[in-house]
């Protein structure tokens, strides 16, 4: 048994379920949103003109202020758009999924039974260090 060939399998598997369709295609759309890719476009050249000023010797602080409020309003512009919404959503459901599967990939590594464990009703006691954790429920 090719664990690495399971995986494989396992990703074509991702690619064939539909949170990733509906993500692959709301990505699609996004790339083809013109006016979204503008606003994108100057947000992050707002953000390039923020890190420039804010790593000068001698900062702007009104000028920071300006960037950041401006950043704010393009940011609020994006997240508004029904496209990226959709795409939002979308992403939400994949790693929501994604979760799920390395929830019970982490609860095999512990030792529960592959066929029925379940890491969103899992009983864990919480010992302060998430590295190892799927989430506090």
């Amino acid at each position: 048994m090719d664990i690495i060939k399971m995986a494989r399998e396992l990703g074509s598997a991702l690619q064939q379920d539909e949170r990733y369709i509906k993500l692959r295609a709301a990505q699609k759309v996004n790339e083809e949103d013109t006016a979204l890719n503008e606003l994108i476009a100057k947000l992050q050249l707002v953000q390039m003109n923020f890190q420039h000023e804010a790593s000068k010797e001698q900062k702007d602080s009104n000028r920071l202020q300006e960037l950041d409020t401006e950043f704010g309003q393009l940011y609020n512009q994006v997240m508004a758009n029904p496209n990226m919404q959709a795409y939002e959503a979308a992403a939400a459901e994949i790693d929501e999924l994604m979760k799920y599967i390395n929830g019970i990939f982490q609860l095999c590594l512990q030792g529960e039974d592959p066929a029925t464990c379940e890491p969103h009703t899992h009983d864990h006691s919480c010992e302060g260090d998430c590295c190892s954790c799927d989430g506090c429920h």
